[in-house]
């Protein structure tokens, strides 16, 4: 028999250690005050078996211990006395100190009536990270994510608690082409709410969201979400350059809106909604020109004499006129072009045609980063880290497995766990702990 050294502490206590160190955390740097004693007031002298203090650090505790319920929490609770005693629950009646489920289905209703209350330690939340983080809003990503209900869809009426009355369904579409050419599409439908999601993409940390039926488009809730984020924290929108997001949010009035309004350079993924067959079109079609375009905003020029097509030189987005500008790619790549003399208004000139596309021209395709340009493409990329965020609610935070029914039940767990979140990296921002803000189950730092 192989002889193991035992070691000083088990996996259990070093993970139970883990837990600990990050619901500690979340306890120390949560500024939740106000709400507290908005709770105890309507209690005033009722019976406090079990103090609303106590009972509202468990719920925080499950979040962070990853439970799906109630059920899984209590039983938590009453094999763990260091989280009893972390959550503040009387160490001296042991686990009679444990509240039952009826208990915590009653609190959880108080909270129901308080969800402004809890909505405002979000936004205080975003407040503190925004004082730390100067760079906080900078690029910003939008995303949606489905949020299945528990119950399922019915047609009878009345409602008991059981049943589920507010979801309905929700589809989104996806579309692309394979290697070879043909197309594909997979669609995918569920039965339950949708969270609307606004983000910083480089810290991947929410700003804003908003939980609806299924059945709700992102573009129908795009505009609504950035102008809640605008009234909540004034000003925040300020430094915000860019807002990344895919298909789902393509429109010439988003495009339109975002940069007009407040200034935010749109990177939107566009759809191709030109007829088929349909390759290019004019850049000027009520003259006769050799400019044109496709429908992903690549901008290409035909050599008068040969007809040979080449994609012109981008060279910037001029704020002052709201115009892309291009140049002739013979001159700017040094090609050869037996048509470049006689081509366009600056025909003999060493510099070659430049060419210049007011963002009216079609606001869809043509937006203040080029398409096919290097810098669309890396802002584009970091619409990820809104799926990433998307992933780790999920995962970490419990929504892929729950027992939760109706759109009130579902926002008010969606800001608890954004509570958690902000407040877990906040709480390791302050500790120097950068690399970790993002993570709920990363490891303790060692004492």
């Amino acid at each position: 028999m192989a002889i193991i050294e035992k070691t000083l502490f088990s996996w259990q206590e070093l993970y139970g250690s883990s837990d600990l160190e990050r619901l500690a955390l979340v306890l120390e740097t949560l500024d939740d005050e106000a709400l507290m004693r908005v709770l105890e007031k309507e209690r005033e002298r009722g019976r406090d078996d079990y103090p609303v203090r106590v009972v509202w650090n468990s719920i925080l505790a499950g979040v962070v211990y990853q439970h799906p319920s109630i059920a899984s929490l209590r039983r938590e609770l009453l094999r763990n006395a260091e989280l009893r005693q972390a959550c503040g629950f009387d160490l001296s009646r042991g686990m009679d100190a444990v509240p039952a489920e009826w208990v915590y289905s009653r609190f959880l209703k108080k909270l129901l009536m308080h969800g402004e209350e809890i909505r405002g330690i979000c936004e205080q939340m975003v407040e503190r990270l925004r004082e730390e983080l100067p760079d906080y809003g900078k690029y910003l990503a939008t995303d949606a994510k489905a949020l299945q209900s528990y119950g399922r869809p019915t047609k009878k009426r009345g409602r008991d608690g059981r049943r589920e009355k507010d979801a309905d369904w929700g589809c989104k579409t996806y579309e692309g082409k394979r290697e070879d050419g043909t197309p594909w599409r997979e669609v995918k439908k569920w039965f339950g709410f949708k969270l609307h999601l606004l983000a910083d993409s480089v810290y991947e940390l929410p700003i804003g969201w908003d939980v609806t039926r299924g059945s709700v488009s992102e573009q129908a809730r795009l505009k609504g979400l950035i102008e809640g984020v605008a009234r909540s924290h004034v000003g925040l929108l300020d430094r915000a350059e860019e807002l990344s997001a895919d298909k789902a949010y393509d429109s010439t009035g988003h495009n339109t809106w975002i940069w007009q309004e407040y200034g935010i350079k749109p990177v939107i993924a566009v759809r191709d909604m030109w007829k088929d067959g349909e390759k290019t079109r004019p850049l000027w079609p009520e003259r006769a020109e050799n400019i044109v375009y496709d429908a992903q905003g690549g901008v290409y020029c035909h050599c008068p004499e040969t007809g040979e097509r080449r994609e012109m030189a981008y060279m910037g987005f001029e704020k002052d006129r709201e115009t892309l500008k291009y140049r002739c790619p013979a001159a700017a790549y040094g090609l050869e072009c037996k048509g470049r003399g006689g081509c366009g208004r600056n025909r003999g000139s060493g510099y070659g045609r430049v060419v210049r596309i007011g963002l009216d021209r079609d606001r869809r395709i043509f937006t203040p980063i080029a398409r096919s340009s290097y810098a669309w493409q890396r802002s584009y990329n970091r619409r990820t880290a809104a799926e990433r965020l998307n992933s780790r609610l999920d995962v970490s935070f419990g929504f892929e497995r729950h027992f939760i029914r109706g759109l009130a039940k579902m926002r008010l767990r969606v800001d608890i766990a954004m509570v958690v979140m902000l407040t877990t990296a906040l709480g390791r921002i302050q500790q120097k702990r950068h690399e970790e803000m993002r993570s709920l189950v990363g490891r303790a730092r060692a004492a």
